[in-house]
């Protein structure tokens, strides 16, 4: 199940802003042939409501086909569906496997995941803001003594080193 953890992972997408699954990813995930995933959901269709399935629209699959979203055997003929996690979490009501009910833990434990680390970075954006807000006046006097470092000094009159024309006039 580490290698599914992994899979799971990687099959979660950002569309129409929401975090969503392919029919085509689960259905390897679940170790079925897409058509028999799709059955199942077609004989359950009132257990997949808009929000827990869609099915992409040719722009949303033009874009992940050409992002190599493609199965093995030259592509689907017709786009695939796109599962909310409410729809995969009712994909276990249709799928009777014990593979599907272990997947379906990793996938729910796989949001839940995603849904820490969003809310986590989040959280970090904003206690950044109000850092610099805070410490604003503090970093400004920084940033001033080193671009006062940063500005050349007056150049003095007399050069200091060697210069080309030193050893003119002198003769041997």
């Amino acid at each position: 199940m580490a290698d599914v953890l992994v899979e799971v992972e990687h099959a979660i997408l950002s569309l129409r802003g929401q975090r969503v699954m392919l029919s085509s990813d689960l259905a390897v995930l679940y170790s079925v042939e897409p058509r028999v995933l799709m059955q199942a959901v077609k004989r359950n269709i009132e257990r997949f409501p808009d929000d827990f399935m869609f099915q992409l629209d040719a722009a949303e699959w033009r874009h992940l086909k050409s992002q190599d979203v493609t199965s093995s055997w030259g592509g689907a003929r017709t786009p695939p569906y796109a599962f909310t996690e409410q729809g995969v979490a009712m994909l276990s009501s249709v799928l009777k496997s014990s593979r599907a009910v272990q997947v379906n833990i990793e996938i729910m434990r796989a949001f839940v995941r995603l849904r820490r680390t969003l809310s986590e970075h989040r959280d970090l954006a904003k206690k950044l803001v109000a850092l610099e807000r805070r410490y604003d006046q503090q970093f400004k006097a920084v940033f001033d003594a080193i671009r006062q470092l940063m500005t050349p000094a007056e150049e003095s009159k007399r050069s200091i080193g060697f210069t080309a024309d030193m050893g003119k006039g002198k003769k041997k």
